[in-house]
């Protein structure tokens, strides 16, 4: 039987009574404890950068710029492409797996969320972890929310403040709760 991070990855519900579940608390604690860290500490754009590397376990290219506070709960789960800039005081979930293709901007208070829990109360403390990809030159706006399994596509914008529930289709621009498409490029 794969582990808990590998069964995570191919999109295996978490639950709390899973035998290996320490291990996915251990990766939580770290990426908190880094985090923390990278906000409190760097002082460049290059330190940050650095400080993310390690969070997220592979080198983010010297063109992508994120700017703290930056959240992550997870951290291992993150892929960022060349040239992405990311503004102050985003949170990304990661579980579900977070993709970032190249040239996306991505405005300041933006939330990704790659995982959910399911409606029954009986069963709410699972986690569905579903992944988020947002392709080549796509545009976030400020305090917008894109919600689990999400595909934004190609040159597609999201305006400030939406809500994203449904895949945004390439060279579209969507706003509002639930976004909408409201004008084609």
């Amino acid at each position: 039987m794969p582990d808990i991070i590998e069964r995570l990855r191919a999109g295996e519900l978490l639950r709390k009574d899973d035998p290996e579940y320490y291990k996915f608390g251990e990766v939580v604690s770290r990426a908190i404890r880094l985090c923390v860290t990278m906000n409190a500490t760097a002082t460049s754009v290059d330190q940050v950068r650095s400080q993310l590397s390690t969070i997220i376990g592979s080198d983010i290219d010297e063109s992508t710029a994120i700017f703290p506070p930056f959240h992550t709960n997870f951290g291992q789960f993150i892929s960022l492409g060349q040239n992405v800039f990311i503004n102050h005081a985003c949170s990304f979930l990661d579980i579900g797996g977070i993709t970032i293709e190249d040239d996306v901007q991505i405005g300041p208070h933006v939330n990704l969320t790659s995982e959910n829990h399911p409606l029954d109360p009986a069963d709410r403390k699972t986690l569905i972890p579903r992944p988020i990809l947002i392709k080549r030159n796509a545009w976030i706006g400020a305090g917008a929310t894109i919600l689990p399994g999400v595909t934004v596509g190609e040159n597609a914008i999201v305006a400030a403040g939406a809500v994203v529930s449904q895949d945004v289709p390439p060279n579209t621009v969507v706003a509002g709760i639930p976004a909408k498409v409201v004008k084609t490029l």
